[in-house]
């Protein structure tokens, strides 16, 4: 077989790649591990900046998302029993994000691939990566029992923190930034309507809380636990009535519970590799960089490795711009980094530590205080949110 760019991993950045190197005329391949039910099983967050509606436009995937997603030009912070609305249109001079889920995001761009009659290989076994130092990379996997080789030009890696990608870098030539933290978030989705019309981030003394929500009438919550909680220890029960503690009055009395859909339980971690290239291979999303999900930054952030990515290989392949190659870790991880930032920031205020020291809780009240009582906090706070322009590569 051969491709021009083969893409490992069939997630939104895989295939939105995919879609738009489509859309140029330039053929691609994707290899995914999982099955296409498995990915499309995968529950992921749903809130995406103006700069992934844009792409995903641009891509020619938003008919759905058009008629379906929900626009939001604000969010409310719950600091115990006071509620601060950050108007994010109002501050960003009209910018505002989308309720979209991501499981919908992918169902449409599988769609889209499938109409194109582009290639996607599910069930991708032993996966690996060779010569991607050189001008003939490879890629080689099993396939119903076949040993099949793929030459192309470029890789993306595309398939996450635990994929082959990045583990296929020689581990001298990147440098890891990580911090690990000591709680997780344990999400439920019920078929319920939401509890308010925006999203709720709760701080509070039991610990954070976060309401969100898919649709009108399906709602994601989330609650802060300790890191090595179990989700079966978790009842249906146990948490609304938890949820209920998190929230101001108001909201907790406005609070319809039900059965749970799915319930989970998700670790937080920052965590930034660099570079995002060796060779002719190019990681994008979370094989290069993973954020607390409390900035709302993790798909938005894939999509942005995806939009350099892909000016990247317009301008090699319409214009011979090959001088280009060296420029893309560099612009993504200027992004990335802003991002990490606000979503450490988002973290390291918002939740309750276990080993916090009362200066340090009074540091932390007076941090939202002040940033939550300034018009540079609100803005700062609310263009972070709505996400920071995308750089052009050229």
């Amino acid at each position: 077989m051969r491709t021009k760019v083969a893409i490992i991993g069939a997630g939104p950045a895989g295939l939105l790649l995919g879609q738009l190197l489509q859309r140029q005329g330039i053929d691609n391949v994707i290899m995914e591990r999982r099955s296409g039910d498995y990915v499309l099983g995968r529950i992921r967050a749903g809130v995406l900046e103006q700069g992934t509606v844009d792409l995903l436009r641009e891509a020619g995937v938003d008919q759905r998302l058009r008629q379906e997603g929900i626009v939001h030009d604000g969010f409310e912070l719950a600091l115990g029993h006071r509620r601060v609305r950050i108007d994010l249109a109002g501050l960003t001079g009209g910018r505002t994000v989308t309720i979209y889920g991501q499981t919908e995001v992918t169902r449409d761009l599988m769609a889209a691939r499938a109409a194109a009659g582009a290639t996607t290989i599910y069930e991708a076994d032993e996966v690996a990566l060779h010569d991607l130092d050189t001008e003939r990379p490879r890629v080689t996997f099993e396939k119903d029992g076949e040993h099949v080789q793929l030459e192309c030009d470029y890789v993306a890696g595309c398939d996450g923190f635990h994929g082959v990608s990045r583990r296929s870098i020689p581990e001298d030539r990147l440098k890891t930034f990580e911090r690990v933290y000591p709680f997780g978030w344990l999400g439920m989705l019920s078929e319920t309507p939401p509890v308010n019309e925006e999203l709720i981030y709760s701080s509070h003394a039991r610990g954070f809380a976060l309401c969100s929500l898919r649709s009108r009438h399906l709602s994601r919550y989330y609650l802060q636990v300790p890191a090595g909680e179990k989700v079966e220890h978790w009842s249906d029960e146990r948490f609304w009535t938890e949820l209920a503690a998190r929230l101001p009055e108001e909201v907790a009395e406005q609070l319809v519970t039900g059965p749970s859909i799915e319930k989970s339980i998700a670790p937080l971690r920052s965590f930034v590799v660099e570079p995002m290239q060796y060779g002719r291979l190019f990681l994008a999303g979370d094989a290069a960089h993973i954020v607390p999900p409390t900035g709302a930054k993790g798909l938005n952030l894939a999509a942005s490795d995806v939009h350099t990515l892909y000016q990247l290989m317009v301008g090699i392949y319409h214009n011979g711009r090959t001088d280009l190659v060296s420029r893309y870790s560099d612009t993504c991880l200027r992004r990335i980094w802003k991002a990490e930032r606000f979503s450490w920031w988002m973290t390291s205020n918002l939740h309750r530590f276990s080993d916090q020291e009362d200066f340090e809780r009074r540091l932390q009240q007076a941090e939202l205080d002040y940033a939550t009582g300034s018009h540079a906090g609100l803005v700062t706070i609310a263009e972070n949110y709505v996400g920071l322009p995308l750089e052009s590569l050229t």
